[in-house]
């Protein structure tokens, strides 16, 4: 599979990555059915056949329950084949979610992710917004300390998972990457990807199936073909568990990236 580059990071990446929330968390989520957390087993060969089908990309966050922890046991003798996204901001504890992005709360929240995935960098690192994007830019300077721990080596790229428009754009000026909701029936945040694709930032896209809603009445290629007809998009997060799922959203993908 191709690999596009995150800004001028070195950092490279497959134009699909593996979301991995429902390897840690089935509370609180906007899916249109339940669904049960595999167990080890499912989720080592789920992760064994996302390598075998070219992916390289893994999207995590503390808030997404045992995620991280999982994947720092699933993925020994393995963390050179795979690019990391972590998050910092969000934490997710007894059904629910809270937010802190304060200087001090952000390093620790590296930290403690360096710990549980068993790494010694995480490859890009994003700001879990909770949707006051400009204010968190703003007033607790988180992109100077994601600046500080790339610095230092802890992370190799930065930027944030936004849900604004105005917030993609300064999040976007600021640091390497933006992740921006995009898919055939929500567009609001197209100026984004379009200030990207003009200044050489990477560009990862959340709800491209608007969290499974869309796949009743739209097939994966044509998702995916709209998403990849867009110019600036780097790669799409795809959160599923189901194997064959992710193979239909692979081929799609590499029908569409190698045209």
């Amino acid at each position: 599979m191709k690999k596009f580059p995150i800004a001028e990071t070195g950092v490279m990446i497959t134009p699909i990555g593996l979301g991995t929330v429902k390897l840690g968390r089935n509370q609180g989520v906007k899916y249109p059915s339940a669904f049960k957390i595999p167990d080890d087993k499912a989720a080592a060969d789920l992760i064994a056949r996302a390598k075998a089908l070219g992916i390289n990309l893994l999207d995590t966050a503390p808030a997404y329950g045992e995620s991280e922890k999982r994947l720092g046991y699933l993925l020994k003798g393995q963390r050179e084949d795979w690019v990391i996204c972590g998050k910092v901001g969000e934490e997710f504890e007894n059904g629910q979610s809270s937010f802190n992005f304060t200087p001090e709360f952000v390093q620790q929240s590296c930290i403690r992710s360096l710990q549980r995935l068993n790494t010694d960098y995480i490859d890009i690192l994003l700001v879990h917004s909770d949707g006051n994007d400009v204010e968190i830019i703003n007033h607790y300077g988180v992109m100077d300390v994601l600046a500080d721990l790339k610095q230092q080596g802890l992370i190799r790229a930065f930027g944030m998972s936004t849900k604004t428009v105005a917030g993609g754009l300064l999040a976007a000026e600021k640091s390497d990457a933006v992740m921006v909701s995009y898919n055939t029936e929500y567009q609001d945040e197209a100026a984004v990807i379009d200030y990207c694709a003009a200044h050489n930032k990477g560009v990862l896209i959340k709800k491209a199936f608007a969290s499974g809603h869309l796949c009743k009445h739209q097939s994966i290629q044509e998702s995916m073909d709209f998403i990849f007809s867009k110019v600036g998009v780097t790669s799409v997060i795809v959160g599923t568990i189901n194997p064959q799922h992710l193979e239909e959203n692979v081929s799609a993908v590499n029908r569409v990236v190698a045209k």
